[in-house]
């Protein structure tokens, strides 16, 4: 819940994280601005979080909290709890296990069930619309469904279980799938996220394959980027991506604790992070999002049942 310790972190926030070393971005560095969120079942507290979306009108952000199975909101500025929606239950507004988020032009909230296969749409007042995919491996369901991005009409998700992105339409309409199982360009191994730039690129993390993968909006393979390591640019189970109004693309990486950040073509930019429970120390690492309009980042800290928030700091 947002407590004092929140208001400290928020007015607080002077830790500066983020390495210097690419000509292109030269100075980019992030500071700590606050944290919100802790471990247990009331209002604005988690038990797994996983990715986010700001809603339509860009003052709210939606968290999904899988162990909880809500969808968990709050204000972006002041992390100040508002309302959450789902929950376990029998009902068409209920969810299992809810994992990916994307929420289209006109407000409407797209939920990824990883357990059931089900995608749940609800409008911009968070009720229940539509259920549509299933659990299975033909073309329209999906197994473990991961992170999620809507572009140009389309639903993309990263379907984990499969070894694909599957497409849809905003009416739940099944379009088309592009990956399988491998390690061969344009194949993938339990991808994560998929996330779409302003120039309609397909950027998805290929979690065990250790790389990010980039498609067309159609499915065509681009390039890739990243080999198994700990150094600048190479990768360890990447799992949540974002990308900010430059399109530089922002990598949360489950095996080494840290957020990298490339630019649009995989040139390494800057990192920070280390494994820990401090400001700026990351746990088991998923979802990641960039505000476009402020540059915060706000990152999905599962392990320490939180949510951390950064700032560009130049």
């Amino acid at each position: 819940m947002f407590t004092k310790k929140v208001f400290t972190s928020l007015f607080c926030g002077a830790l500066i994280l983020g390495l210097c070393v690419s000509g292109y971005a030269e100075g980019l560095q992030f500071q700590h601005v606050m944290n919100f969120g802790s471990e247990g079942n009331g209002p604005g507290q988690f038990k797994y979080v996983e990715d986010f979306a700001f809603d339509r009108n860009g003052n709210h952000l939606l968290v999904t909290d899988a162990a909880h199975a809500y969808v968990q909101v709050f204000d972006k500025k002041t992390a100040k709890y508002v309302t959450r929606f789902g929950g376990k239950g029998d009902e068409d507004y209920h969810l299992e296990k809810p994992e990916g988020i994307a929420i289209s032009p006109d407000g409407n909230i797209f939920v990824a069930d990883y357990s059931t296969g089900y995608i749940k749409k609800y409008d911009r007042n968070y009720n229940w619309i539509l259920t549509f995919s299933d659990y299975g491996s033909e073309p329209g369901e999906n197994i473990k469904s991961e992170f999620m991005d809507i572009y140009d009409g389309l639903l993309y998700m990263a379907d984990a279980g499969n070894h694909r992105v599957d497409v849809f339409d905003l009416k739940g309409k099944f379009r088309f799938l592009f990956g399988g199982k491998g390690s061969d360009k344009g194949k993938m191994n339990n991808p994560e996220a998929a996330k779409v730039s302003s120039e309609g690129k397909v950027y998805v993390t290929d979690l065990k394959n250790n790389r990010v993968q980039v498609f067309t909006k159609d499915g065509k393979f681009i390039k890739s980027w990243g080999t198994k390591g700990t150094g600048p640019g190479e990768l360890r189970v990447p799992a949540g991506l974002a990308l900010d109004k430059h399109d530089n693309v922002f990598v949360t990486e489950i095996g080494n604790n840290r957020v990298q950040v490339f630019d649009k073509d995989g040139n390494f930019i800057t990192s920070w992070g280390k494994k820990g429970s401090g400001n700026g120390e990351f746990g088991n690492l998923h979802g990641i999002i960039v505000d476009k309009e402020t540059g915060w980042v706000y990152v999905a800290d599962t392990a320490n049942n939180r949510v951390q928030v950064f700032k560009p700091a130049n």
